[in-house]
């Protein structure tokens, strides 16, 4: 409230001292053009215009103008007061300042054009050089706040243009900030998941058979399968700490797995499926001579297939489990089946984060991927992952509803699990 009042006040203060300048002026008989010609009626009338003018300023700037030429050609034809001419000047520099955009460009060559007639007009009158002085008084009392007003203005609107680009730039770079904080959030959550999620699944799994078994030799397996799905899933959990806390202390990071560490995998996972009679084979169909895949390629490839192999134990019915690995010149493809019946219930619950988590990594290598029952009563996954990886200027692609590209996904039957 107080800075709405602040230039009122300051308006005020002027007038108010313009007025007191005035009235001084009267007493003590300062004037402007002669001495022999005393202040009549008009410039009294003149002086008060122009005082009251000043009140309107900054609100009504263009009003307060005109009323400030009425105040100046009252004041000339009354004696005239150095005073009147001084709050014209500031008159003239405030419709410049605050007026609007239109009214502002005519005022500084109107001005110019006024201070030209006069110099004219007065050297045609009096025909003699002194007549130039009235011109200088008529540019000083016109151009000269005109142009400073214009050059304040320009200043200010380009410091009001950089606090608009500055507020720009902190609004893009907290926008910025929110989708690096996502990602990163959605990149530690699948860390998270894959590492963890096939360690807790075979637990589950065989943690149920060694409760429902009455065979101490069953027993006895499918515990030493626990402790060694907990005891790996624990060195995940703190290999993940570990690239969290950027090994810190010197701490040292696990290095990222690979296609080399299919084969472990898969004996994990036969362990882990031997309550569910399955059985895993793979099937690596690259050419020998086949350049090895980027890194970003090898990770997702292995977190691709470590899931399927993960939902597969989870979901699958009894059969055998094959995973394929092909490589063209452009792309690196998986295939992982797994057998399929609609009334197989799960043997451990999920909430189809897998499916999300590997079609999100796929994604961000502009892959392409599809999960679905088949004909031939087999689960099917698949995935191709550009070896080039994605173009640096192209941003991945979205999250699409489909299993292929361009197409529907295809549907599981009713009361299907999802894996």
């Amino acid at each position: 409230m107080l800075s709405r009042l602040r230039p009122l006040r300051d308006d005020a203060l002027i007038a108010a001292a313009g007025l007191t300048g005035g009235l001084a002026s009267f007493a003590f008989g300062f004037h402007t053009w002669s001495l022999s010609v005393l202040h009549g009626p008009a410039a009294v009338a003149g002086l008060l215009i122009t005082c009251g003018a000043e009140l309107l300023r900054r609100n009504a700037p263009g009003t307060a103008l005109l009323l400030g030429t009425a105040g100046l050609v009252l004041d000339l034809l009354g004696g005239g007061l150095l005073v009147v001419i001084v709050l014209f000047s500031d008159l003239v520099y405030a419709a410049v300042l605050y007026g609007r955009a239109r009214p502002t460009r005519a005022v500084v060559p109107g001005s110019v054009v006024f201070s030209v007639a006069v110099t004219l007009g007065t050297l045609a009158w009096f025909r003699t050089p002194d007549a130039l002085l009235f011109g200088a008084v008529a540019a000083a009392t016109t151009v000269a706040p005109a142009w400073t007003g214009l050059i304040v203005r320009n200043h200010r609107d380009i410091a009001e243009a950089e606090r608009l680009r500055a507020e720009q730039t902190a609004l893009l770079a907290e926008k910025d900030r929110v989708q690096a904080v996502a990602a990163e959030r959605a990149r530690m959550a699948r860390e998270l998941h894959d590492r963890v999620a096939n360690h807790l699944t075979a637990i589950a799994i065989h943690s149920t058979a060694a409760l429902s078994l009455d065979e101490p030799e069953a027993t006895r397996d499918a515990l030493g399968v626990i402790r060694e799905n907990s005891t790996q899933g624990l060195a995940e959990m703190r290999g993940l700490i570990g690239l969290l806390r950027e090994a810190g202390g010197g701490q040292a990071i696990e290095a990222s797995p690979s296609l080399d560490g299919l084969d472990a995998l898969l004996d994990g996972a036969r362990g882990a499926g031997r309550a569910g009679r399955l059985d895993f084979t793979l099937r690596d169909e690259r050419p020998g001579d086949a350049p090895r895949p980027p890194a970003p390629v090898e990770l997702a490839a292995y977190r691709v297939v470590q899931e399927s192999l993960a939902n597969a134990v989870k979901h699958a019915a009894p059969g055998d489990v094959t995973v394929t690995l092909t490589q063209s010149a452009d792309a690196l493809h998986i295939a992982v089946t797994s057998p399929y019946h609609a009334r197989t219930a799960p043997r451990a619950t999920g909430a189809g984060a897998g499916l999300l988590g590997m079609r999100e990594r796929v994604d961000l290598l502009h892959g392409t991927f599809a999960a679905g029952p088949r004909e031939d009563r087999h689960w099917h996954v698949t995935a191709a992952l550009p070896l080039a990886g994605p173009p640096p200027s192209e941003p991945p692609r979205g999250r699409r509803g489909g299993g292929q590209q361009g197409t529907p996904p295809r549907r599981p039957r009713e009361g299907t699990p999802p894996p």
